[in-house]
């Protein structure tokens, strides 16, 4: 049957060759990006102090130094030649990632009906069909839409910011990837999908930064771009020689990079091969180990770098001969990682990718088999790693306690208030989104709920109390070679045009208390419980709104705009009385929300599903109050505490100046009366 429906041999060696060609292309445009927002300096000589650190041509950079504004594109003479080249590269990656990315739509479509490609009208009309109607031929297309449209932006946006966004978007290329992977129909479906795309993300960032460093070559020196961007600045001057701070910035990101696809391929090859004897006795689990050894000899390397040859830069020419050659073999080793990568795309693997014939209706609809009936123990017990909020937190835990150590290095102190407060809250987080409320808000309206609240409501209490901006600005160092660090890209988000919307006090209370009524009455909450991306984006989404609101509320970290105290309470107690009406209104309802899903799970224990929906309010009605009204008594102690202060600073200003404010008030009033007087008279 095989052989009649045999796509030929440029569907067999094509496919693999254009997946080579697409990974490659996206891991360059990923890469050109975060050296040109993060890594390379944007102009060729070090900020000045009088223009304000935006370097030589920031008067004609406004719009990036404000966003939201009307950004002018610099003269190519005014960039730093690595800058130049990095964006261009990512321009020609963006080009090649659109083509591969057509190229794989059509031959994965030949593949898969078993016919070479063909112009022909019953050919075009089955490709037509795939683009489409399934799953797959649909994921391609997005992938198409997503790199044409970055391929164009790279050629028309030049600032940082617009840079920034349109990696972001590129980065959204690889959710499609990740959901049409093998481990997208894994027996862990979203914890398959979640490492899969970590890997994704990973990978790019490190095979791109990878091939950057050695296109970038000597002009991170100053040398000339061979594409024609001069290598002096707008005052005649050589550009600064960005070797060494470019390496050190990437070898940072490299470590990150390194952690994120080993952890990741790890959990991965969990998913895929339970079974530790497949690891020697299949060929996919051969392929997997040799990705890994190959990973952590580049991981070496890196560590090599970090070590010996980047202190070493400044003592000859030895070191950076020893460093090139370094970066070619990492060039190398990484082109055969990706040979692997695709190898394993196209290799069955020993684990069944396909719903067997008697799953039960929990599995259909949620991705899971029904957990244990509920009970008190399994609210401490009953976990399931979401991997994505497990790296967001470790990533968050790790970041908070490496700036905590950099202040004390430095000889600056820290209330360790504020450190317990982010870390209970990121525990809280990660009780939320792996623990009970995660499994069991699958089947449970009430247990849905409980995760919602605390989502939304307890976890960004403790969070927004550990000021982790307010940290990040006071352990960084800013940059002064033109370039965007962490600290500069903070500044720039606080200041932008974005946060004083989404951080304004009245918005932020508006998107708190409406997003729930348009989220459970709407078919977004029936996006949320069936697809995976949506119940992401759902945990994002309530996690940021309720971080947003309490630091309007009472976060310390700074802001475009603060409410005045008396207008903060009444946002809070307005907020109360929309919760509370939220949850009666649950409570007393007979209609059920999705009855298509929480109707039709199967589930054998516990209250009707109308009955747990009605329990859901009165969840929602309890929760919802009392953090709010804990942050409604931290608002007023902080008002307390403002009107003591201002009382002492009057005091102190009129112990200065003998009263005079007074005197001059009194003064005032009588001179008032004695015009009075002289009127009357």
């Amino acid at each position: 049957m095989r052989a009649v429906l045999d796509p030929g041999d440029v569907v067999r060696w094509g496919l693999p060759a254009a997946k080579t060609a697409l990974n490659l292309s996206l891991a360059l445009v990923v890469g050109g990006i975060a050296f040109a927002v993060g890594i390379v300096p944007r102009y060729p000589t070090p900020r000045r102090a009088h223009d304000g650190g935006r370097g030589p041509a920031s008067s004609a950079d406004s719009g990036d130094a404000h966003p939201g504004g009307a950004a002018t594109q610099p003269h190519d003479g005014d960039e730093h030649p690595a800058f130049t080249r990095a964006v261009r590269v990512a321009a020609a990656g963006a080009l090649a990632w659109t083509v591969s990315a057509i190229a794989v739509l059509v031959l994965t479509h030949s593949d898969l009906v078993g016919r070479p490609v063909s112009g022909d009208t019953d050919y075009t009309q089955q490709l037509v069909f795939f683009m489409t109607e399934i799953d797959a031929g649909r994921g391609w297309v997005a992938i198409v839409a997503i790199a044409a449209t970055v391929a164009t932006l790279l050629f028309a946006v030049r600032s940082l910011t617009g840079l920034a966004l349109t990696g972001l978007l590129a980065l959204t290329g690889l959710a499609p990837l990740a959901l049409m992977g093998h481990s997208a129909s894994a027996g862990d479906h979203e914890g398959a999908v979640n490492s899969l795309g970590l890997h994704l993300v990973g990978a790019s960032l490190w095979v791109g930064g990878i091939a950057l460093l050695v296109l970038l070559g000597r002009t991170l020196a100053g040398g000339p771009d061979r594409a024609g961007a001069a290598a002096q600045g707008a005052g005649g001057q050589q550009a600064v020689d960005a070797t060494e701070p470019v390496l050190r910035r990437f070898s940072a990101l490299a470590l990150f990079a390194f952690l994120l696809v080993v952890g990741s391929g790890v959990v991965n090859a969990l998913v895929r091969l339970p079974n530790p004897a497949d690891l020697v006795a299949t060929a996919y689990g051969q392929l997997i180990l040799a990705k890994t050894v190959l990973a952590l000899v580049l991981g070496g390397i890196g560590l090599m770098h970090r070590q010996w040859v980047i202190p070493q830069l400044g003592r000859g020419a030895s070191a950076r001969r020893v460093l090139w050659q370094l970066v070619g073999v990492e060039a190398v080793l990484m082109g055969a990682v990706s040979g692997i990568a695709v190898a394993l795309s196209r290799s069955a693997p020993p684990e069944p990718t396909s719903y067997a014939p008697d799953a039960s209706p929990a599995f259909i609809l949620s991705g899971y088999e029904l957990p244990p009936e509920l009970t008190a123990e399994r609210w401490i017990t009953e976990w399931r790693p979401d991997w994505l909020w497990v790296t967001v937190t470790v990533f968050a835990a790790a970041s908070y306690a490496l700036g905590l150590l950099k202040v004390a290095r430095r000889g600056d102190s820290w209330p360790w208030a504020r450190a317990v407060s982010w870390f209970v809250g990121l525990v809280v987080l990660g009780y939320i989104t792996s623990g009970p409320p995660a499994v069991y808000g699958r089947v449970l309206f009430s247990a849905h709920m409980v995760d919602h609240m605390m989502l939304t409501m307890v976890a960004p209490l403790f969070l927004v109390l550990g000021s982790p901006v307010t940290l990040a600005l006071k352990a960084l160092a800013p940059r002064r070679d033109g370039s965007r660090g962490l600290r500069e890209w903070l500044l720039v988000f606080v200041h932008s045009k974005f946060s004083q919307l989404v951080t304004h006090p009245l918005f932020a209370a508006a998107n708190f208390a409406g997003s729930i009524i348009l989220f459970y009455y709407s078919d977004l909450f029936g996006f949320a419980l069936r697809e995976h991306v949506g119940h992401e984006l759902m945990n994002l989404h309530f996690l940021l709104t309720g971080y947003i609101f309490v630091l309007s509320m009472i976060g310390a970290d700074p802001l475009p705009r603060r409410a005045p105290y008396p207008l903060r309470l009444l946002l809070l107690f307005a907020t109360m009385a929309f919760h509370a009406f939220f949850g009666v209104a649950l409570t007393g309802s007979e209609i059920l929300l999705e009855p298509g899903y929480f109707g039709n799970l199967g589930r054998p224990w516990g209250q009707s599903a109308i009955e747990d929906q009605q329990t859901g309010g009165a969840i929602a009605w309890g929760i919802g109050e009392i953090p709010t009204l804990c942050v409604a008594i931290g608002v007023a102690v902080m008002w307390a505490k403002s009107d003591a202060r201002e009382t002492r600073r009057r005091d102190r200003a009129a112990d200065r100046d003998n009263e005079a404010e007074l005197e001059a008030y009194n003064a005032m009033f009588s001179r008032l009366n004695a015009r009075d007087r002289s009127r009357g008279q």
